[in-house]
């Protein structure tokens, strides 16, 4: 119980933290509502354990024994965020956006490979809670357990503090501004990937 908690606490203090998920979500919640948001919001619910399991399953240490192919995911990935920042920022600001896209489920899903949180809280808990004397699977079921007992409430209230900034925001000029601050913030967050990049 002692060792579980210290997971849950880990859990805690980095999914609560900002990061691509939470001003995602945050944003579609604002631009869109919650009910819109709801497939947005499923894929990361679902998708970051599936990542996270799978990684305890093999996929990092394939990713260490082929460096091209980490190489490739993090240029993929730089692309592809800064697509949604772009999506963010490009947002239509006015208080109807019913015509609007909002981010799939499957688009969820795909970001949590790309997003560099996630992959900094998964790795930081396989180095810091896993040990070599206990069932290496079990170990990864319950620190994902961990991170999905965390993660419902913590990504959904992002969403709902979104839903409420769209009452308070309702002039297009201060959408605006709130839609180019997160589309800057996720941008930011994709700059210490960028600079590992060996493109030449």
């Amino acid at each position: 119980m002692e060792w579980y908690l210290a997971v849950v606490l880990y859990a805690v203090s980095t999914s609560v933290t900002p990061g691509i998920n939470n001003m995602m979500i945050m944003s579609s919640g604002l631009n869109f509502g919650i009910r819109r948001s709801l497939p947005h919001l499923m894929g990361i619910i679902i998708g970051f354990p599936l990542m996270f399991v799978a990684a305890g399953a093999g996929f990092v240490s394939v990713i260490l024994a082929v460096p091209d192919l980490h190489q490739l995911i993090q240029v993929a990935g730089v692309l592809y965020l800064l697509y949604f920042a772009w999506l963010v920022a490009t947002a239509d600001h006015k208080a109807d956006n019913a015509s609007k896209k909002t981010i799939s489920f499957w688009q969820a899903v795909a970001i949590q490979w790309v997003n560099p949180k996630a992959w900094v809280m998964i790795t930081g808990a396989f180095a810091a809670f896993t040990k070599t004397d206990a069932d290496p699977f079990l170990q990864v079921l319950y620190i994902t357990s961990a991170f999905v007992i965390v993660g419902i409430p913590t990504i959904t209230a992002w969403l709902f503090c979104g839903s409420l900034l769209s009452r308070v925001l309702q002039q297009p000029k201060s959408r605006r501004y709130f839609n180019y601050s997160i589309s800057a913030l996720l941008v930011i967050s994709i700059l210490p990937n960028v600079s590992n990049l060996k493109l030449f």
